[in-house]
């Protein structure tokens, strides 16, 4: 009976079959992000040096400059994190060691980026 199935309907539901693409798409998609995002965060941080503190602070208040830094933090944090799991995925063979790390970076990754956005957000509402 498993002479007659195909190669395809071997794999479905096994491993990288079932989300290796989607997994692929969204790293792209926030390596992309993160090319424009990233200029525009240079030439944020360029633009603050030559201020003060109160400055730098109202520029980053600004509604357009608060709405990238927030897409810059997840882009950042979300593209960290895929690529972090797939490092752990390829060069950790160690199940119990593989699932500890993934659930750490995991947690890491929203710890930083919910910190960030808090930051961001307490900024931009003068707090």
């Amino acid at each position: 009976m498993s002479q007659l199935r195909t190669p395809l309907k071997n794999a479905l539901g096994l491993g990288s079959a079932k989300q290796g693409v989607h997994h692929f798409i969204v790293q792209r998609l926030t390596a992309v992000a993160l090319l424009f995002l990233s200029l525009w965060f240079v030439w944020t941080v360029l633009s603050a040096l030559h201020g003060d503190y109160a400055a730098a602070r109202a520029l980053v208040a600004q509604p357009f400059n608060a709405v990238l830094m927030l897409a810059f933090i997840v882009a950042v944090f979300w593209h960290a994190q895929l690529g972090l799991q797939v490092v752990v995925e390829d060069y950790v063979h160690t199940r119990w060691l593989e699932v500890a790390l993934q659930i750490a970076i995991k947690f890491l990754c929203f710890l930083g980026g919910a910190a960030s956005a808090l930051a961001v957000i307490r900024i931009a509402l003068g707090r």
